[in-house]
């Protein structure tokens, strides 16, 4: 394993632009719709300060980076977590410095083409295990968030987080990877033949939502209506419920957000959805043993009864937020099977998972996103639902407290919404049930890759062990 990669040690401006051009590129991406193109940018400053910077410039600069991008995109931690958000910025900027030091240490101890492979699989291994697997879990400012939500179908988040890095890399070292295939090229054409593939596996993903619809007969349909309304008193409830019904007379299920009651649904709420032959999901809080509660969704029906109950399955961290999930179920509605997941669930996909593979074929999310955490986390939050509801060609109804709510379609498309503030604002859509949900191919490949991350490191560990061990033979 000796390093064939030529690292040059880059100088103060270089590096001091490379890490002002990943800072620029990446807060553009995530700050103008049509500027997510610009995570290759991001990437290749990334990259290029692993292959030519030093050990200890690589560790500053990744710091750096995400010290400077992070907070300008999470400065609600401040307004939500106080100055305990300074340690969270620091955590955020820590797995961004771990894969540049990582890919600096690949190119440094390995030879290019393997160094190549590897990044891939260490960048979506990190970015799987910070997401998804380890206690601070948050997936935020994930590359398939930053371009347009279609792409992340059939390869899902990850798998797209993986071909945009992978296509980056080998631009990045296009000439010492051309020198190395020459001589080895039966070999490395299947490489070539597999990144291929995959970007072709990604363009057909667009397309895919619109043909497996084609195909399906059988179809049920039903309009669904929200408001968004934040900590709202029980009269208000029932006066929003007449404005949903004289706006929307066809609806035939209303959704309010997560936290609607504190407490059970009232009983006059009840009789309503009784005397109006109306279904409602809405958010309030299920008693648990000692002074604890269930986060949950009520579904309560023309009856006037509640007949289905999903709890939060992972409250947020710091927060009084319940007690989580003891199993996730579907509501077998008259239309078709509905997942419901609250608030942050959406964000996990270990939860929006098994709503997938119980067989639904639309997801309903009552969210709680207080006004005062400033437009910024609101948009954050809403960049989620079309990335779900493209990896699982599945349509998807949102409804918030304070925005953004909204209607997103199989293929990822916001076909409705609700603004930000828009204290007693609508969302009207009609939700289409023709199949259940698809897993995107990800959700095997990530675990993989999080699996090669750790092998990678215990690998270079000992590389590094051994090179000590050798330096102390030679002084003796």
């Amino acid at each position: 394993m000796t390093n064939q990669t030529e690292v040059k040690p880059l100088g103060l401006i270089k590096t001091v632009g490379l890490v002002l051009g990943a800072v620029i590129a990446f807060t553009l991406a995530y700050s103008v719709s049509w500027c997510g193109f610009l995570m290759l940018v991001f990437l290749y400053c990334l990259l290029a300060l692993a292959k030519f910077g030093t050990t200890r410039s690589v560790f500053y600069s990744g710091w750096a980076i995400g010290l400077l991008a992070y907070p300008f995109q999470l400065w609600f931690f401040y307004t939500i977590f106080g100055k305990a958000a300074v340690l969270l910025w620091l955590i955020a900027a820590f797995w961004l410095m771990a894969f540049v030091l990582l890919a600096r240490l690949c190119f440094a101890n390995f030879k290019p083409t393997l160094a190549v492979i590897l990044i891939p699989f260490l960048w979506t291994g990190l970015e799987y295990f910070r997401s998804e697997l380890y206690c601070l879990r948050f997936s935020w400012l994930n590359i398939g968030y930053a371009l347009p939500a279609p792409l992340n179908g059939f390869v899902g988040m990850y798998g797209i987080g993986f071909v945009v890095i992978a296509i980056v890399t080998v631009y990045s070292n296009w000439q010492v990877l051309k020198a190395s295939w020459i001589r080895s090229f039966p070999r490395i054409s299947l490489i070539v033949v597999f990144v291929i593939l995959l970007f072709l596996l990604v363009v057909l993903a667009m397309f895919l939502p619109a043909l497996a619809d084609s195909k399906v007969r059988h179809r049920k349909t039903v309009s669904a209506a929200g408001m968004q309304m934040e900590f709202p008193t029980e009269i208000e409830v029932v006066h929003g419920l007449d404005k949903l019904n004289w706006e929307f007379p066809q609806a035939q299920l209303f959704v309010l957000s997560e936290y609607t009651f504190q407490g059970l649904v009232p009983e006059r709420v009840k009789a309503w959805c009784r005397e109006h032959q109306r279904y409602l999901i809405v958010g309030g809080e299920d008693p648990a043993p000692g002074e604890n509660y269930y986060n949950t969704a009520f579904v309560i029906s023309t009856n006037g009864e509640v007949i289905f109950k999903q709890v939060k399955s992972v409250p947020i961290q710091f927060f009084k937020d319940g007690l989580p999930a003891p199993e996730q179920k579907l509501w077998n509605s008259p239309w078709g099977k509905i997942g419901i997941c609250i608030c942050y669930d959406l964000s996990y996909t270990r939860v929006t998972d098994q709503l997938i593979r119980l067989g639904a074929q639309a997801l309903i999310v009552p969210t709680m996103d207080v006004a005062d955490w400033g437009r910024r986390q609101h948009e954050l939050h809403a960049l989620v639902t079309p990335v779900r509801a493209a990896e699982y060609g599945i349509p998807i109804f949102r409804v918030t407290s304070s925005g953004i709510s909204q209607f997103v379609d199989g293929g990822g498309r916001v076909i409705a919404s609700a603004p930000f503030l828009g204290e007693l604002a609508t969302i009207q859509g009609n939700l289409t049930f023709r199949h259940p949900g698809r897993l995107p191919l990800d959700r095997v490949f990530a675990p993989i890759c999080v699996f090669v991350t750790a092998v990678v490191i215990v690998l270079l560990a000992f590389v590094s062990l051994r090179r000590k061990l050798q330096g102390r033979a030679k002084l003796t």
